[in-house]
């Protein structure tokens, strides 16, 4: 759009609209990437537009793409090692937009029915999904133990799905996926692995590195991790399921706005430190916890004594996780009384924040399964969540102890 001295016939009025918009572009560069509110762009001419359009090069409208979303997407792409990243306004957006990518068959525009094999451990809104955006309109979704390698490799086996669903580490009962040998067996029957990292982050495992074809991160939490801005990102390995994913987050309108992805751009500089600290903090409170005689079961990866422990050690290295969750030898009647006591861990139903959080499942992420679901899965109403921030480990487990008093 050629710029043109401003006409003197102009009013007051349209000065106002029009004056210090569309200025010159600075030629140094900005030490951070700008936030970038525009909802649309300006060519210098309709045949530049047209071509914009035509080659999908440039941006056109804010729900095809932003420069300060793409720079998170960049940034995701690079730390998960994927051939590119679609951000979403949410973790849940995310995930349904990779479930709908890949359930895509290749060389086909839209999705199409084909079983969904599911980890039998999910965050409890990832079933209502599967149930109700997927199973009830005529998708097959079949749960299955996916972090038992046995059991897992007979459901492979036995249903062939389309696609396979799991968690790097499950919520909450902290259980771990054999990442690797389950993309073995979807390659074996031609299904695409989608792989939710958001509870072990780049940090601790990268799944794509192991054959996953989707990886999806509930930005709210760690990525983002303060506590102040929702989002998701789902990045992928393939040309062929980016170009589902860019396609299908057009049609959604889901959308990531770009002070959010400022923010969690901002957030993902400090990732590394924040889960070096959460994850020494929470070895420490599991720990302590296990000794505890007020605590009957410690759900911890990094504990000996959990089932997933020789596994957590080989895909994660040193560290587990920032969450760890336990059973309160009072029962169900017990649980409240503790969460009130608590002065640190605040009760807020989310995780990966820098403060330290508790949360009941069977009230807050699972609330909207069954009991009888619930209880299959093992989730029991004395069962607490604890995410573990980056205060001193002394101060945490000092206010657990007063608290379980």
């Amino acid at each position: 759009m050629n710029q043109q001295p401003e006409p003197p016939s102009w009013h007051l009025e349209t000065k106002l609209v029009h004056a210090g918009e569309r200025t010159t572009t600075p030629k140094a560069t900005p030490t951070t990437t700008p936030i970038y509110t525009t909802t649309t762009y300006l060519y210098p001419s309709l045949a530049d537009l047209d071509a914009a359009f035509a080659t999908g090069e440039g941006y056109l409208y804010t729900r095809y793409g932003n420069p300060t979303v793409t720079a998170l997407e960049q940034a995701i792409t690079i730390a998960e090692a994927g051939r590119g990243a679609v951000a979403y306004g949410s973790g849940m957006a995310a995930l349904h937009g990779a479930l709908l990518a890949a359930a895509t068959p290749r060389g086909e525009t839209a999705p199409r029915p084909g079983l969904i094999l599911a980890a039998r451990d999910l965050y409890g809104s990832t079933m209502v999904l599967l149930e109700e955006l997927f199973a009830a309109r005529g998708t097959p979704v079949v749960y299955a133990d996916l972090c038992d390698p046995d059991a897992a490799a007979e459901a492979i086996a036995t249903h062939k799905p389309a696609l396979l669903l799991v968690e790097t580490l499950s919520n909450p009962l902290l259980r771990v996926a054999h990442v690797a040998e389950l993309a073995a067996h979807c390659r074996a029957v031609g299904a695409r692995l989608v792989v939710d990292g958001t509870l072990t982050t780049p940090i601790l495992l990268r799944p794509l590195s192991l054959g996953a074809d989707l990886v999806v991160h509930s930005a709210t939490k760690y990525l983002g991790g303060h506590g102040d801005v929702a989002g998701g990102l789902v990045v992928a390995r393939s040309s062929l399921l980016l170009a589902n994913l860019v396609r299908q987050s057009r049609l959604l309108g889901a959308s990531l706005g770009p002070f959010e992805a400022q923010q969690i751009l901002r957030g993902m500089k400090t990732l590394a430190l924040r889960m070096e600290r959460q994850c020494a903090n929470a070895h420490r409170i599991a720990h302590f916890l296990a000794e505890h005689a007020a605590i009957s079961t410690v759900y911890y990866p990094g504990l000996a004594t959990h089932p997933g422990h020789a596994q957590a050690q080989q895909s994660f290295g040193t560290h587990a996780g920032a969450l760890v969750s336990c059973e309160l030898r009072g029962g169900p009647s017990a649980v409240a009384p503790f969460v009130d006591a608590l002065r640190l861990f605040l009760p807020a139903t989310t995780l990966g924040d820098i403060y330290s959080l508790v949360s009941v499942p069977a009230l807050a992420s699972h609330r909207e399964l069954t009991p009888l679901q619930r209880a299959e899965r093992g989730i029991s109403d004395s069962l607490v969540r604890l995410s573990i921030g980056i205060e001193a480990a002394e101060d945490l487990i000092a206010d657990l102890a007063q608290a379980l008093a």
